[in-house]
């Protein structure tokens, strides 16, 4: 079975890949079909994961899952939230994002410095499915005083595990995928997907 991811992210896309091997999914990213961003302007992170994969399912004509993650962070008041990929204006990058995050959490306590990442994944039949199918995933954590780790995206150099005082850019893949807010939702997806 054919999916297109909707994401050009090439982190993402790898990530998606190993949590479907085996599962006979072969995952497509939308940029293969040279598919425009969709314009992401929904008020949560549901909406802007409908918004993406019926993006995707009407410009391929294939089933499409999308998700809409970020990172939410206790003492900002969940933000960047919906805003993570740009929370450091249009042309940041992963690193201007995580500069910008440690420089408002500078004179926050560590205690204090508790986050989450959440994902929302979206799985669309075709571009006017009424009824998407939803899963959601969340990773309980917490800011760093520091980057720290050479793998993963993102803000994963910046969020700690507290239990294993490792931030999610020094653990391995398999590790990761295994606690991610992505790997819960895409776990819960595939089997609600299954039941259908």
């Amino acid at each position: 079975m054919k999916i297109v991811l909707a994401t050009g992210n090439a982190g993402k896309v790898r990530e998606l890949s190993e949590l479907l091997a085996g599962t006979g999914i072969t995952i497509l990213p939308q940029s293969d079909f040279g598919v425009p961003e969709a314009e992401e302007n929904g008020l949560s992170f549901v909406e802007n994961a409908i918004l993406k994969a019926r993006n995707a399912a009407a410009h391929t004509g294939l089933p499409a899952i999308a998700d809409d993650s970020g990172i939410e962070v206790d003492a900002l008041n969940g933000a960047p939230g919906i805003y993570s990929a740009r929370y450091a204006g249009p042309g940041g990058d992963a690193e201007a994002n995580n500069r910008k995050l440690l420089k408002a959490l500078e004179h926050v306590e560590p205690s204090q410095r508790t986050a989450r990442f959440r994902c929302v994944m979206v799985y669309l039949r075709h571009a006017d499915d009424p009824s998407p199918v939803i899963a959601e995933g969340n990773w309980e954590g917490r800011i760093a005083s520091e980057a720290r780790g050479p793998g993963g995206h993102g803000y994963d150099p910046i969020f700690e595990i507290p239990e294993l005082e490792l931030t999610a850019a020094e653990i391995s893949p398999a590790e990761k995928n295994r606690r991610s807010h992505r790997g819960q939702a895409l776990r819960i997806l595939l089997e609600r997907l299954q039941g259908r």
